[in-house]
Order: C-alpha cells, then structure tokens, then sequence
C-alpha cells in the first residue's frame, strides 16, 4: 500500500511538472519592426573618424625671405632689382603682394601655412611685379621665363565674400575684388592687355557702401 501511494505522489508531481504553465512568456511574434531592431542590433555601425587637426607648417624667418629675395635677383635678374623690404602679413588671404610706392614684399602667411612649398614662387612672382605691376603679356613672359606662377592655388580657408564688385561697360564681366580700383580696365576688351579708358571698369557694388 505504501509503495502504490508512493507512485500516485510522483505521476501527479511528473504531471504537474510537464503541463503547468511555465511562469516565462512566449517570444512576441516576429514582426517587420523585429527584424528591423534584430538587424540592427547585429549590424556593425560605421562611425567615420574625426578629421586630424591641421598644423600649421613653420615659415621660414624674414631674414631667410631676404636672403632667397637676393639668391634670385642675381639668378634671374642679374641683380638689378632694388633693394625692397620683405614682411609676413597676418590678415591678407592672398599669396603675396608689391607695394610699389612703399617699395614693400607682402607674403600671405595664412596661404603659405596651407601651401608651404609655394613660398618660392609667391616671391618670384612678387619680384616681376616690381618690374610689371600688372598681369601684362609681358609679366607672362618673364614669368614663364623664370618659371613663376601667373596665379595661386585655391583654398576654401581662404575665400572670403568680395568687398567690391566692378564690372566692364563694354562687356558687363565683373571683377570682384577686396581692394578699391582706381586705374583698372576690363582685361578681356584692353587690347594687349594694357589699361584702356574705353573700358575703365565701374564700381557695381560695395560691401561698406551697400550701392
């Protein structure tokens, strides 16, 4: 009798055991928003790597651009350019510029601190403008003569919106510009590329004076 108990308490404990609710819920029925989150959750993301900081180049001292101003003037001029000051300028955007009345080399340090390699040319260039102040057939000789570049390089660091904006009454080209003209003509309608009245270019609009 007591083994036949026995039985009936362990088949009522089996039953109960493979029958009762199990006390876990059932997976939520898969979905399209399942698979989408599932997907995800296997899928690598691809975070892009931040952008290395730019370091500035060091520039050469100014007693160096003296130095390299005198190597060329007798390497390409026989040493007959004069005597000019050279400096780094902090605001300028541009490449380079000559003062002639000043008698005054600017070199862009900004422009150089992007394209390092270009301080060489941005000083022969500025050196023929000394003998041709402006951009003339014949300063495209003498460039292509000691082998200077007519323009610079283009950066977005250093575009900024022009101050003016001249245009030809001739053709209607306009000329933006940082600087004020004063004797400037269209240099598609110049012959020779020499200033011509004809073509003087009028002031269209002007950041300082909002015409």
């Amino acid at each position: 009798m007591r083994k036949n108990k026995t039985k009936k308490k362990a088949v009522k404990a089996l039953n109960y055991d493979l029958f009762r609710i199990d006390k876990h819920a059932p997976p939520a029925p898969a979905t399209l928003y399942t698979e989408i989150r599932e997907h995800a959750e296997r899928t690598t993301v691809y975070t892009p790597p931040e952008p290395e900081a730019t370091v500035a180049t060091p520039l050469p001292e100014v007693a160096e651009l003296y130095l390299r101003y005198d190597q060329f003037n007798w390497l390409y001029f026989r040493g007959r350019l004069p005597q000019v000051r050279i400096e780094y300028s902090g605001r300028m955007m541009s490449a380079g510029s000559y003062d002639r009345r000043a008698k005054l080399i600017k070199v862009g340090r900004k422009y150089h601190e992007i394209f390092p390699g270009e301080l060489n040319d941005t000083l022969k260039h500025e050196m023929i403008h000394i003998i041709h102040y402006n951009h003339s057939a014949a300063f495209k000789a003498e460039a292509a003569r000691i082998g200077a570049s007519v323009k610079a390089s283009l950066h977005p660091a250093l575009s900024r919106p022009p101050r003016y904006i001249y245009g030809c009454p001739q053709c209607g080209m306009e000329y933006p510009r940082q600087k004020r003209l004063v004797m400037s003509s269209c240099g598609k309608c110049s012959p020779g590329g020499r200033f011509d009245a004809r073509y003087k270019l009028r002031l269209l609009r002007s950041k300082k004076r909002g015409i």
